[in-house]
């Protein structure tokens, strides 16, 4: 299942720079899920959890099945945004859209 990644930035980025980021941040995500396949599945789950249960569900609220997912997630996200922008760029200065 493939999946198209678009970075929204607000700062000066060329073209270029958008392009290696987005790059950096794909194969970060690929790599913490172990596959480009997963990330789409995997990213929809954790999107459902968190409709469902919000930005911080407590570990008492999922299962087991949801909380290993809400966790994958989570960790390969983080992962990606370092390797995009460094360990030290706030999350809310730029951000990326994962779409089917």
């Amino acid at each position: 299942m493939s999946y198209t990644l678009k970075l929204y930035s607000f700062d000066d980025a060329s073209a270029q720079e958008r392009q290696a980021a987005e790059q950096r941040f794909r194969n970060a995500l690929d790599s913490a899920l172990g596959d480009a396949e997963l990330v789409l599945p995997v990213y929809l789950a954790c999107r459902q959890i968190i409709a469902t249960y919000g930005e911080a569900p407590g570990p008492d609220v999922l299962t087991s099945a949801q909380q290993q997912i809400f966790d994958q997630w989570q960790a390969a996200e983080s992962a990606a945004v370092i390797a995009a922008f460094g360990p030290h760029r706030y999350l809310e200065e730029a951000y990326f859209e994962i779409v089917a």
